[in-house]
């Protein structure tokens, strides 16, 4: 039984920062916490958003880490319930939003945060008191703004997911401006981790053909917009298409995903200093070869249709592709480039077979197979 849901208000355009006060009176928010990092303070993006809150007592959490952890939603907890707060604003990237929403769950929720995690049986356990929150993206890269999962590291060093459509932002406030820029390598990173998203649910087997359509557009936008976003931090047209990229992809991954954010996933807690977008650039040549003999991605002829929308002349040549577009833009090499080494590779299969992308592959990677897209990519 397939299941569609889409999925929240999206106020997308040029200044729709501007919009924030309007969406708080809407939802029912009085006294947000903004949830944020000290990059997105420093480079006055928060403060764009303070401004666009006249009138309204704002409290504010800018210690995110780079990679959300259970520690930073404990703090930013801690700083809801002390300043009074009933609603929580987002601004930032991933990281951001992703620890909003474990403040949504943990805020309004008895027990420690793994009681609500996706493989432990925790996603039924998320109910409506979930805080409501306005999600603002700065960057094009995870999509989270519209989607109804985070990635968080828990006490016990596990990077696990969290879903519910609970924690879905009540409001998506998607203003390109807030990207424009942003350094080249934080760019090409996340708009990788876009295309990834674009690529790996449109390979995800699950019926979904709404999702498929938004998928296989946002991946013809971002693979035609990233370099020149990349080159140019301040190219409006290609950020602008750069953000909805980041979006569709979100959008659509609702079907599923696979191997690339599995093993992303669990290399992310083994190693939480590495960026999420770069891995799943790194993992995504070797999964797309893994996934070629997968019966639906022949019998739906997937990699030709991928191959389409990149401008490519055969699905055969995806996988390259790819690998040469993460040479332009300057991204690591492979994972031994980013410090990764073969002794790792226990752990990194260990958390990519628990993972709750393993089973939404179209090839169910054993163990293996795993250590095969791993040495591929090193």
């Amino acid at each position: 039984m397939a299941f569609i849901y889409y999925v929240t208000q999206i106020q997308f355009d040029y200044g729709a920062v501007k919009l924030l006060k309007q969406e708080c009176e809407r939802v029912g928010i009085t006294k947000p916490l903004i949830v944020t990092d000290a990059g997105v303070k420093a480079a006055g993006v928060l403060q764009k958003a303070l401004d666009a809150l006249p009138g309204i007592t704002v409290a504010v959490f800018d210690q995110t880490p780079s990679n959300p952890t259970e520690a930073a939603v404990r703090a930013a907890v801690a700083v809801y319930h002390a300043s009074g707060c009933d609603g929580l604003i987002a601004v930032g990237g991933g990281s951001a939003i992703d620890c909003a929403k474990g403040v949504a769950i943990a805020a309004a929720h008895q027990g420690p945060l793994k009681t609500y995690a996706t493989i432990e049986g925790g996603s039924l356990k998320i109910t409506d008191r979930a805080v409501p929150l306005i999600a603002v993206p700065t960057t094009s890269g995870t999509g989270s703004e519209v989607a109804r999962g985070a990635i968080i590291i828990l006490d016990d060093h596990r990077k696990l997911g969290f879903h519910s459509w609970h924690i879905v932002p009540k409001t998506a406030i998607c203003d390109p401006e807030l990207t424009l820029g942003l350094p080249a390598k934080l760019t090409a990173a996340t708009g990788m981790d876009a295309i990834a998203h674009c690529m790996e649910t449109f390979m995800a087997p699950a019926f979904n053909p709404p999702a498929d359509g938004i998928g296989l557009d946002g991946l013809q936008r971002g693979w035609a917009n990233i370099e020149r976003a990349t080159r140019d931090g301040s190219d409006r047209e290609a950020r602008l298409n750069m953000m909805s990229a980041s979006m569709q992809g979100a959008m659509a991954f609702q079907k599923g995903l696979g191997c690339v954010h599995s093993l992303s996933h669990s290399l992310g807690g083994v190693d939480p200093r590495l960026h999420h977008g770069s891995l799943n650039a790194m993992f995504l040549p070797a999964v797309i070869r893994f996934n070629a003999g997968a019966e639906s991605i022949q019998k739906e002829k997937r990699l030709e249709r991928m191959a389409h929308a990149m401008g490519l002349s055969a699905g055969s040549d995806v996988a390259d592709a790819v690998r040469d577009m993460n040479a332009r833009l300057g991204l690591p090499t492979g994972l031994a480039a980013m410090g990764v080494s073969r002794d790792q590779f226990p752990d990194i299969i260990k958390g990519a077979m628990a993972d709750h992308c393993h089973k939404t592959n179209p090839r169910i990677a054993t163990a293996e197979e795993y250590a095969g897209m791993l040495e591929d990519s090193l």
